[in-house]
């Protein structure tokens, strides 16, 4: 989605680079420090993100854990998504449609050595399904209902997830910012 002429590198392209501990607060705060420490371990301009599940009826839980939610640990991450959904569902057990809200919230936080160069937050809104459908995405996507497009994120082909997704916005409002940065 960042279709710039840039040269761009992984995680896997850096040997040796131990993960960051995501023990911030806030989404930002995690994208902030991700950001920062990878471009001072590097030399390059980095952006890390944070994302994850904001459900209403839970007072904004999972949050910034939401990949750890149900505090299930395992290789394979289809066996922890299951595991978070599962939590999640029964913790809203008898709250009603319309009080499921949630949204999925990303910040991308793009860093050098020295300093924050750009943040942006990209949102998707929707209401959290009884039921997992759908086969794509991973994470919540089962569960997370779209009601303007009356699918779960997890019935959305790649290309209809990346037009409407928290990820997909905030790389929208990302690239202006880069294509300046690049060009000044």
């Amino acid at each position: 989605m960042l279709d710039l002429d840039v040269q761009w590198l992984g995680m896997s392209d850096v040997p040796d680079i131990v993960e960051i501990e995501e023990d911030g607060q806030t989404f930002s705060e995690n994208a902030r420090k991700k950001a920062l420490s990878y471009a001072k371990v590097t030399g390059l301009w980095t952006i890390a993100d944070d994302s994850g599940l904001v459900v209403d009826a839970l007072g904004g839980d999972p949050g910034v854990k939401s990949s750890r939610f149900s505090g299930a640990r395992d290789k394979d991450r289809k066996v922890v998504d299951r595991k978070n959904i599962g939590k999640l569902l029964n913790l809203l057990k008898g709250i009603p449609k319309e009080k499921r809200t949630a949204r999925f919230v990303c910040c991308l936080c793009l860093a050098s050595p020295q300093e924050v160069l750009a943040q942006t937050q990209g949102v998707l809104e929707g209401v959290i399904a009884d039921k997992p459908a759908g086969e794509n995405g991973f994470g919540y996507d089962p569960i997370f209902f779209v009601p303007h497009l009356d699918k779960t994120v997890a019935q959305l082909t790649s290309e209809e997830k990346n037009a409407i997704s928290h990820r997909g916005n905030a790389i929208r409002e990302l690239k202006p910012l880069l294509e300046e940065l690049l060009s000044g």
